[in-house]
């Protein structure tokens, strides 16, 4: 039996996780990425494997830190790029994630820049 590490533990709940979770052209899904320094969230139409807009602590023009206020950041720029792709809700796909510190405020910037999930 391999040894379960934190990346495969996450990876097999991020699989439970996108068993239910699917995007549609109506309703694409907003995936979220975190790694120790840094943040990252695409909104995803599954149907055509396409990322419709995406959000990074590493885009130069953004200047937010991986932190949680860094994180509220990323998600209200992500919903302003959605917004003008025409998208007004989306599904919430934390990856396997815990629901709760950067992956929760990102959700709640998402929801403040008009996003609804």
């Amino acid at each position: 039996m391999a040894k379960k590490t934190k990346q495969s533990l996450r990876l097999a709940r991020h699989a439970r996780v996108r068993k239910r979770v699917t995007g549609t052209a109506e309703r694409p899904r907003l995936a979220v990425y975190r790694s120790l320094k840094h943040i990252s969230a695409q909104i995803i139409d599954d149907a055509t494997g396409t990322t419709v807009a995406a959000a990074s602590s590493l885009e130069k023009e953004i200047k937010a830190a991986g932190n949680v206020a860094g994180a509220k950041l990323i998600g209200q720029e992500l919903a302003k790029r959605a917004k003008a792709k025409g998208i007004q809700s989306v599904v919430f796909d934390r990856g396997g994630f815990r629901y709760h510190g950067r992956v929760a405020e990102l959700a709640a910037g998402a929801r403040e820049g008009g996003l609804e999930f």
